[in-house]
């Protein structure tokens, strides 16, 4: 059974049984404690944390899901991967243990003709959590499960919490025996890996205290509520059903692996080393069209660094089995027909994606060559000194600045007859996880104590939002937040969070900056700062107080500016003319990753590999100001989710949308996305346009900054007083300042060549001078001096050696404020007398610097006079000893 029929027959089943379909939500998520969707419940947990109401007392979804705590070790087993998908149902308050633990026995062993997985019960088992009388029962008298089949397991396997207070409860699991050739008999308290998970039924009916994130926690008492979340591998019940041994065996990945394997000539099943690698490349290459085909591209930082360490990671295997052409465009595409039947908008964006994959392998490319330039002179360096190994420094700088992997680093020191310190490496390597938990733990108070808020959705409901309608509302502060904590007042100079009961007062959200504005009733004045959705359904509103004591319970008049307002509009609807102008320009694939805008300005990111032109960036600028010029009508549409996709309306990446979405066109067509900020009425009320600026902000993407409305007049203006003052400076009528200029830059680079060539000149002679009049030391010529600037100190001290007619050594400084550098050289004679550059300077600067025996430098800090000193003592000092 192929991996898509799996997915429609867990989706068929509970529908049929009363539950509201929910479509995956995108894998970045908006949680501060994570990166990634990590599992199922995840897009659930406004309902199951009490922080929103339900929208439906059921649901099912199929969730994609990523996890990478132990990328490093994908591929070692059947059965972890980095990217899965999980069948989940949902109740919320409604069905609880018997109903629940019926559905999932019923669908895993319903026949197949009957819309079932049709599994064997003579090969499941079940656990409980030790205590859970109930859930044993059900199944032994409900079900049928043999006692010597029912599991019972403690706190740390079969009790659920999320790590914190909140929610939780006992789990129920069911498990297949996969057969003797897995393992020894007697359950999966003996063996997991015969005994393998399938699903995971969680009965969420108690709250639980602080406490470990595990156990060592007080359970509060019972929810009000029960709630039901299960989980079903999608991946495990695929190789369950497909006959094969591991998930990278399965309908939706054996095809990357085959690929792979066919490119490199290696085999599958040659060696286990081989086929860790090939189940790399193929788990890799699906998670990565997945995360991009979410919007994330790579990076430096959080879930862009994530893709990026993925990505270079099926590269990386890619060569160690052999291969050194361009993989991932091969790979990509077995990839998106492997996983198009379950989500054919990887079909549609393709093009996209394949792009953002394309460039990075390309930058991995030269990364490799840096590395491997930095590796070979760390190696030169440790053979000069005698070493036998590479420090454990050179190798993790190596791997965490220049992305260079360690295994590459141990093959190729290896080759040139060294070692690498790898106990020093894992030890800064276990530094920097140690430094990385400790950040991913302190994201984890990102929750915060959102109890304040809560208490006022439950008390007045959500608030009664007016943006949209009106700049203005007589409104009841509902509430005043000061800290975690509510407060009944706040005085004059206070700056706190409060509530109202209604409010016309846009929040930051979709790139879009919050209104600005002002609270007034009565003596009280307060400045509107900021305003947020801190939970589901309820607008804050962060105040400076400037007069007055507002109160809980006062009446105000919420006021937008009404300046600040129209210029967000105006910015807004810019983002999306910018946005429609360079798909129109660059085509389809140059779709928006990204956004930012406040009144009067906009930055937009979007999917391209390569600078743009100035005379494409005047095209996307003369685009976007037709398109305005023509005024074109903007229509705010509500629809579902599969009307808007069914129309083409533009999703941002990585947002996640209601069913009930909002469609923002602006001439039909011509831009249609999805997008809940604030807009004009039509394209001239935008204004002008200006593009200022155009830079990358990673492999493969690009980011265009703008300035709209009166912003643009002034920005222009700016430009045209500009060229005046040149051309009045120059004397030239404006359109011939370009080549005037070319011609004036072009002088200066010449006149630049003419004094480096005098200059050299003037080195050379300095030097013929500096060499006559050499001093004395041990029978060597020694020469001291300084130099304006680096350059010219190499080119002095290399200037000074060349020209000894007798062994000598120069030691040139280049003073700084406070520092130094030093530049030193010996004459050919002078190193065959076993004098060198490098060893002189090193122990000149107290190991610092670099070079070989002919030239070296390094930097110092304070005066250079002592350094003068100390390098003609070890002069000296060489000679003496070399010759007793």
């Amino acid at each position: 059974m192929r991996t898509a029929e799996i997915r429609r027959r867990f989706l068929d089943y509970f529908l049929q049984r009363g539950h509201t379909l929910v479509d995956s939500a995108p894998l970045p998520v908006d949680d501060p404690t994570l990166l990634f969707v990590n599992a199922g419940m995840v897009p659930f947990k406004p309902y199951l944390l009490g922080q929103a109401p339900a929208p439906y007392p059921r649901a099912v979804s199929v969730q994609k899901c990523l996890r990478t705590l132990d990328i490093d070790d994908v591929g070692r087993t059947a059965r972890h991967g980095s990217f899965f998908q999980m069948n989940g149902n949902f109740s919320f308050g409604d069905y609880f243990k018997p109903e629940t633990i019926e559905f999932a026995w019923d669908l895993i062993t319903r026949p197949v003709a009957d819309g079932g997985y049709g599994l064997p019960e003579s090969r499941l088992w079940v656990s409980v959590f030790h205590d859970d009388d109930e859930a044993a029962e059900l199944w032994r008298t409900r079900i049928g499960v043999s006692p010597d089949r029912i599991v019972r397991r403690g706190v740390v396997d079969n009790y659920w919490s999320m790590g914190v207070p909140g929610p939780c409860g006992p789990s129920s699991e069911i498990f297949i025996d996969r057969g003797p050739a897995y393992g020894p008999d007697g359950g999966p308290e003996v063996d997991e890996e015969r005994f393998m998970e399938l699903c995971n039924l969680v009965f969420m009916q108690f709250e639980r205290g602080a406490g470990g994130a595990k156990d060592n926690y007080p359970i509060l008492g019972p929810l009000p509520s029960k709630n039901i979340d299960t989980g079903m591998g999608l991946e495990r019940m695929a190789f369950t059903l497909q006959g094969v041994d591991n998930l990278f065996e399965i309908d939706e990945v054996r095809p990357i692996l085959d690929r792979a394997a066919e490119l490199t000539a290696v085999p599958y099943g040659k060696s286990r080393e081989s086929d860790v690698r090939l189940r790399v490349v193929a788990d890799h290459v699906r998670t990565a069209l997945m995360i991009i085909g979410d919007g994330v591209t790579p990076g430096n930082e959080g879930r862009a660094y994530v893709l990026r360490r993925i990505l270079r990671r099926s590269v990386r295997a890619m060569r160690l089995l052999g291969y050194g052409g361009a993989a991932l465009p091969e790979l990509f595409t077995v990839a998106r027909d492997c996983m198009s039947p379950s989500y054919p908008e990887i079909s549609t964006d393709f093009a996209r994606i394949q792009e953002v994959a394309a460039a990075e392998e390309d930058t991995f490319a030269n990364t490799l060559k840096q590395g491997t330039s930095i590796l070979d002179l760390a190696v030169a360096e440790a053979k000069a000194e005698g070493r036998t190994r590479l420090s454990g420094q050179s190798a993790f700088k190596l791997h965490d600045t220049y992305g260079f992997p360690i295994d590459l680093t141990l093959e190729m020191a290896a080759e040139q007859g060294l070692e690498v310190d790898r106990e020093g490496f894992r030890q800064l390597m276990t530094e920097q996880r140690r430094r990385a938990k400790a950040d991913a733990q302190s994201r984890k108070t990102g929750h915060g104590d959102m109890s304040a808020y809560r208490a006022t959705v439950d008390a007045h409901g959500p608030t009664e939002w007016l943006a949209y309608e009106t700049l203005t509302t007589e409104s009841t502060v509902l509430a005043i937040v000061e800290g975690d904590v509510q407060v009944r007042e706040a005085d004059e100079g206070s700056i706190v969070e409060v509530v109202l009961d209604r409010t016309p007062f846009y929040a930051e959200s979709g790139g879009q900056e919050s209104d600005a504005g002002l609270l007034i009733g009565g003596d009280v004045r307060a400045e509107v700062l900021a305003v947020r959705r801190p939970v589901k359904g309820l607008v804050t509103h962060q105040v400076r107080v400037v007069g007055g004591t507002l109160a809980a319970g006062a009446a105000v008049t919420a006021q937008v500016d009404a300046e600040w307002r129209l210029g967000a509009r105006q910015a807004h609807s810019g983002t999306h003319v910018v946005h429609a102008a360079l798909r129109q320009v660059l085509g389809p694939t140059a779709l928006q990753s990204g956004s930012y805008n406040r009144p009067g300005y906009l930055r937009l990111d979007f999917s391209w590999r390569s600078r743009l032109s100035p005379e494409t960036r005047s095209e996307v600028e003369e685009a976007a100001n037709l398109a305005i010029r023509r005024d074109l009508p903007v229509e705010v549409r509500f629809m579902t989710l599969p009307e808007a996709r069914a129309i083409g309306a533009l999703a941002l990446f990585g947002e996640t949308y209601d069913e009930l979405v909002r469609v923002v066109d602006i001439g039909g067509a011509w831009s249609r996305e999805l997008c809940g900020g604030t807009h004009v009425e039509h394209a001239a009320q935008i204004g002008p346009v200006a593009l200022t600026s155009e830079s990358s902000v990673g492999s493969g993407s690009r980011r265009v900054e703008a300035v709209v409305g009166v912003e643009a007049f002034r920005y222009l203006a700016r430009e045209r007083d500009l060229v005046s003052r040149l051309a009045e400076e120059l004397k030239t009528p404006r359109e011939e300042l370009p080549d005037r200029v070319s011609a004036l830059v072009a002088r200066v680079k010449e006149a630049e060549r003419e004094s480096e060539r005098l200059r050299a000149r003037l080195l050379i002679a300095q030097a013929a001078e500096l060499a006559a009049r050499a001093s004395d030391v041990a029978g060597v010529g020694l020469v001291t001096a300084t130099a304006p600037d680096t350059a010219s100190g190499r080119a002095l001290a290399e200037s000074v050696g060349e020209r000894f007619d007798r062994p000598g050594v120069v030691a040139v400084a280049v003073p700084g404020d406070g520092k130094f550098v030093l530049v030193a050289a010996v004459s050919g004679a002078g190193r065959g007398l076993g004098l060198s550059a490098a060893e002189l300077l090193r122990e000149t600067l107290g190991g610092r610097g670099g070079g070989n025996a002919a030239l070296a430098q390094g930097g110092g800090n304070g005066e250079a006079g002592p350094a003068f000193v100390r390098f003609a003592e070890l002069v000296a000092d060489r000679l003496t000893s070399g010759r007793s």
